[in-house]
């Protein structure tokens, strides 16, 4: 992260009603990994006496199954994690991001031609990207050397011909006052980012059309009253990205809070690869969510080991405090569970 100093730091604001939200995938079943960053938004928002949005993300064609999208929804009921709005389904709400897009500069081969002219069309393939030779950012993605950035007008045309442009947003100039953005995350504390050495200009529209979800959740938290996202550290690294987008579209910054991701024990992030770790299992060998809601809460220093507990009994026990000191990646072995 940056080092000098940031006049893009998030400052403390007059307090707000917490309204946190869930933004599930209908990728597949939700696993132990997603219950506990659901867990702690739902307790973050509730012993606020917050609000729950649930927002079902399902922009990518591959991941748009309403029998997914019902069997996450069931989960959460089963859990305990109930929500006060929704559900939105961004696959609905395609003239808001266009509008947003325009805003910003339009997409595609037009890209750069109205509102604030920030995005320009890039026809890098995802090969040439990896094969160059340029820094990793925070989150694992590449930081972008901007080979499109300085395209004409003929030549994005002339590329046009061979295969559809994505949309990039460019980014401020190194070393200026608007590159650097900083917050304070409610679990890990004060972070900075430089955009231009560690992002570079990012995608805001895929070449097959589909929106970003840089672009997407900043438009959405934003039009449905969203103050507090809470999700997994994995997403730390899009924070600087997300409120650089809220500047740009006049919108209030929300808080943000990374909660620890549940890893196996040779370091890899769950995922809904792991079916022995889904929900629809868990479900089949427990007849209730407290063991489930009791290890997790275990490792977040909110129950003791052992302890079977619910939702609602966690809300009082809830503090970011101790999430903070309990922020370390859990690794979930043979003993993670009960029997």
């Amino acid at each position: 992260m940056a080092t000098e100093n940031d006049t893009n730091t998030q400052r403390p604001a007059a307090p707000k009603r917490v309204v946190g939200r869930f933004a599930p995938t209908p990728s597949g079943r939700m696993h132990l990994g997603n219950v506990a960053s659901c867990l702690v938004a739902w307790l973050s928002a509730r012993a606020a006496g917050g609000r729950m949005v649930l927002r079902i993300e399902d922009l990518d064609p591959r991941a748009q199954s309403r029998e997914a999208a019902r069997l996450i929804m069931d989960d959460l009921h089963w859990l305990g994690l109930d929500w006060d709005e929704g559900p939105f389904w961004q696959s609905e709400r395609g003239e808001v991001y266009e509008a947003a897009l325009e805003r910003l500069g339009g997409s595609g081969i037009g890209a750069g031609r109205s509102g604030l002219r920030l995005t320009y069309p890039c026809f890098c393939t995802r090969s040439e990207l990896h094969a160059a030779s340029a820094p990793h950012a925070s989150d694992g993605t590449y930081v972008y050397a901007g080979t499109c950035r300085g395209l004409s007008r003929d030549e994005a045309e002339r590329k046009a011909a061979a295969r559809p442009p994505a949309t990039r947003l460019r980014v401020p100039a190194p070393g200026g006052p608007a590159d650097v953005i900083g917050f304070r995350d409610l679990a890990f504390g004060e972070e900075r980012e430089s955009l231009s050495r560690e992002c570079g200009d990012f995608l805001v529209r895929r070449s097959d059309g589909v929106v970003a979800y840089q672009l997407a959740v900043v438009v959405d938290d934003a039009e449905m009253g969203v103050t507090q996202v809470v999700r997994g550290r994995d997403l730390l690294g899009s924070v600087a990205r997300q409120m650089y987008l809220q500047r740009l579209l006049g919108y209030d910054h929300p808080s943000y809070g990374h909660v620890p991701l549940l890893v196996a024990p040779d370091g890899r992030r769950l995922s809904k690869r792991e079916h022995d770790l889904d929900l629809g299992a868990l479900r089949e060998h427990f007849s209730g969510p407290e063991p489930l809601l009791g290890a997790i809460a275990n490792h977040l220093g909110l129950a003791e080991a052992g302890e079977p507990v619910s939702a609602d009994e966690l809300v009082g026990r809830f503090s970011w405090e101790t999430i903070a000191r309990h922020r370390e990646d859990i690794v979930v072995d043979d003993g993670f569970l009960p029997r």
